[in-house]
């Protein structure tokens, strides 16, 4: 019944974070949450997917009669899931998902090039990859794909974990 010192019993770094989990911990919420799920993610990927609303508060400016979805946006959506919620999954892996409620993820820098217009009504799937990962720090390369498999945009973005105030 009793363990041996040098037995595993498991380690914080066994544990992996749930699609659920890194939804519930990403820190942005409605209205500039552009993630509606996180299909799956382990140490080198993650997945998720949004469907940018008719009623986005900013297709009413952009642009008025023939709204497309403003590359910022798209730029936002690509980076809450290959940034943001890659690096809560990280962070927490290295740490605890507990001390990762206390952290949230700065943007740093991108760069990026936008292929196709996302109208409203839309769906996308993201896909992050890491490029690397130390002292909390995230660097990723992002691809975004339309509903029917088009590529819409990329970018190579980077992001540091901040302890909450």
């Amino acid at each position: 019944l009793g363990r041996r010192a040098d037995e595993a019993v498991g380690s914080e770094r066994d544990m992996q974070l749930t699609p659920a989990q890194i939804l519930e911990l990403l820190p942005q919420q409605r209205p500039f949450r552009f993630v509606d799920e996180i299909l799956s993610a382990d140490e080198e990927r993650i997945v998720g997917r949004y469907t940018f609303r008719r009623d986005e508060p900013f297709y009413q400016g952009h642009f008025p009669g023939r709204p497309i979805t403003p590359g910022v946006i798209l730029l936002e959506s690509m980076c809450q899931v290959g940034v943001v919620s890659l690096g809560i999954y990280l962070f927490a892996l290295d740490h605890s998902i507990e001390e990762a409620r206390e952290w949230t993820t700065m943007f740093v820098d991108a760069e990026s090039e936008f292929l196709k217009s996302v109208l409203p009504g839309e769906s996308v799937t993201i896909r992050g990859e890491r490029v690397f990962w130390r002292r909390n720090k995230l660097r990723s390369r992002i691809e975004m794909f339309g509903a029917d498999g088009t590529l819409v945009a990329r970018t190579i973005a980077s992001g540091v974990g901040v302890r909450n105030a």
